[in-house]
């Protein structure tokens, strides 16, 4: 047996082809997804309360922004919560949050996103309104 393989030429051998695998964690995407959402003008993120804190829920995920690959079609899903500032137009600020996540995501990933969710949580006072808000009945007579 052995001198079959000395006389065997190593070119004759066929072997199996190499296999690249990339897995790229979630924590990247939801980075990518903060850098973002941080240079939009007129949202915010969504904040944990205390009780999330407490279980350490926070640990392995940021909160509002989750992320679904597939690893067939090389593609990603990407769901984001935002706060909106009062006064912002709800599907402009939807397209520009979609549009920018999607360019930045295939940019640095190299991945197809397959969908992005826009899903606006709450509404963020305007400075004027907040300013100019009356004070509720309770608080007025607690002032006098």
């Amino acid at each position: 047996m052995n001198d079959q393989l000395k006389n065997m030429d190593s070119r004759e051998i066929e072997l199996p082809e190499t296999v690249f695998i990339r897995d790229i964690d979630s924590r990247v995407f939801q980075a990518i997804a903060l850098q973002v959402l941080a240079k939009i003008e007129g949202i915010g993120m969504i904040e944990g309360n205390l009780f999330d804190s407490l279980l350490g829920r926070e640990v392995e995920r940021v909160k509002g922004i989750s992320v679904t690959q597939h690893q067939k079609n090389r593609s990603v899903e990407i769901r984001v919560e935002v706060n909106v500032l009062y006064g912002v137009n709800i599907p402009e600020k939807a397209g520009e949050v979609q549009e920018r996540l999607v360019e930045e995501i295939s940019k640095w990933t190299g991945l197809h996103v397959s969908s992005v969710h826009v899903i606006f949580k709450d509404l963020i006072p305007s400075q004027e309104e907040t300013a100019h808000t009356p004070l509720p009945a309770s608080e007025l007579e607690e002032a006098f």
